[in-house]
């Protein structure tokens, strides 16, 4: 093909383009667009769902059957593709969909529309639409909406495994719900984290081991986790973490035993803090053991007179409760002196402070 006949290719091609651009846009320049582009994301779990799309404005215009006509493929925004990527494999509408970046089209209807994820991504809005590159197609249900003049895309009804992404525009919403399953996407991530750096460093191990405790799910991989740690350093954290473990596995003289090790291990304010904790979960008894034997083995720290306060209030002796917390006030550091004064006008009002 001579220079001569591909400058003319050139010139039909971008005169057949700018047919669908407006004057005050350029295919060559960068200058503001009419729509102009925006950009969504949202993380469920540790996936990353971020969308890329151009705003039109409605304007008064007639936009559903008409701007946008029904049966006909649209870009779903403006301009280029609207994109649409997952940093993990998804479902979509309850469809498996893997990771990756698509190109976002739809067919409206009045009744239903059709949600394409097309395999290519950089193609110019729908005009080249193949239904050959479809990665995925689902069916949903438009649904009336608060009034938009700028095209919106948003994630709603968050939930830990799922979000509804919602496009509106005019008075119509068409929602799409992407699901992900969180589990096994952490379950490879943390095998794939925990053979880096973060192998040698108790903490990693241990954050692992709680995730699956606070999820209460693979408990035994959170047992095998929790030892890697305390072979890593045995610390109060991590025999504490072990301990919740066994217990939520039914182990309970091994959770016991783990606990004590974990208590032992500890400085006297995690000590008091961990009774605190024993407190809010209504382990009363336990938590008031903790407090004395804090208390006997460290006279000299002053929070530990605030665990004897507790007790006394618990009792009713508001006179002996007063005093050990003023012990605490009067030895505390200066940010927690405004707090146990507030203790200590209650305990004189003759109110319990554990309620």
């Amino acid at each position: 093909m001579s220079q001569v006949l591909r400058k003319s290719l050139f010139i039909l091609i971008v005169m057949a383009m700018a047919s669908t651009v407006s004057s005050a846009q350029s295919l060559v320049l960068d200058l503001p667009l009419p729509s102009q582009r925006a950009e969504v994301s949202q993380r469920i779990g540790i996936t990353e769902v971020t969308i890329v799309y151009h705003r039109p404005l409605a304007k008064d215009r007639k936009i559903w059957g008409g701007l946008v006509p029904y049966g006909s493929v649209w870009r779903a925004g403006a301009n280029e593709n609207t994109t649409i990527a997952f940093s993990d494999p998804v479902t979509i509408e309850g469809q498996p969909l893997d990771k990756g970046t698509f190109g976002l089209h739809m067919i409206p209807n009045i009744d239903q529309w059709t949600v394409i994820f097309s395999r290519v991504s950089t193609a110019w809005g729908s005009f080249s639409y193949d239904p050959s590159e479809d990665a995925l197609r689902v069916s949903v249900k438009p649904m009336p909406a608060e009034m938009h003049n700028a095209l919106l895309y948003e994630f709603d009804q968050l939930q830990p495994d799922s979000t509804v992404v919602k496009l509106e525009w005019e008075r119509l919403a068409i929602p799409f719900k992407v699901s992900v399953n969180v589990h096994q996407i952490v379950q490879a991530s943390l095998k794939k984290q925990l053979r880096g750096l973060s192998q040698y460093n108790w903490m990693s191990w241990n954050d692992a081991a709680n995730y699956w405790l606070g999820e209460n799910a693979d408990l035994n991989d959170a047992l095998t986790f929790t030892n890697k740690s305390i072979e890593n350093e045995d610390r109060f954290d991590n025999e504490l973490t072990k301990s919740n473990i066994l217990a939520g596995l039914g182990r309970k003289d091994e959770a016991a035993t783990s606990q004590a090790k974990a208590l032992s291990l500890a400085t006297p304010l995690e000590v008091h803090m961990f009774a605190r904790q024993l407190q809010t979960e209504k382990r009363t008894q336990e938590a008031f053991n903790i407090f004395r034997d804090n208390a006997k083995k460290h006279p000299d720290q002053w929070f530990v007179h605030t665990g004897m306060a507790r007790i006394y209030s618990s009792e009713g002796k508001f006179d002996e409760a007063a005093t050990e917390m003023k012990l605490a006030r009067d030895a505390a550091p200066d940010n927690q002196k405004s707090y146990l004064e507030g203790l200590v006008k209650q305990l004189e009002a003759k109110q319990d402070i554990n309620q």
